[in-house]
């Protein structure tokens, strides 16, 4: 029985150990890609369009008519 339960606590601290040095592989390589990223957005910044006020005015003012409509068209239909 004490053989048993020594190989059985060996399995588990080999199995634990493995996973923890995943995981810590894992985060490692994760800061690591994270700071690869942030330089590469500083020297490749992403263009962030422009949005002028006007257009924004007349897509939502056509979008609320065309839901305006709709609603009307459902009530006078039933």
């Amino acid at each position: 029985m004490n053989e048993t339960l020594a190989q059985g606590i060996a399995v588990m601290c080999i199995g634990m150990g493995t996973v923890l040095t995943f995981l810590c592989i894992l985060i490692i390589s994760m800061h690591v890609m994270s700071r690869i990223v942030s330089r590469l957005n500083e020297i490749f910044p992403e263009a962030i369009p422009q949005v002028t006020s006007s257009s924004v005015n007349s897509t939502n003012s056509t979008e609320d008519e065309e839901v305006a409509l709709a609603i009307a068209g459902a009530m006078f239909k039933g």
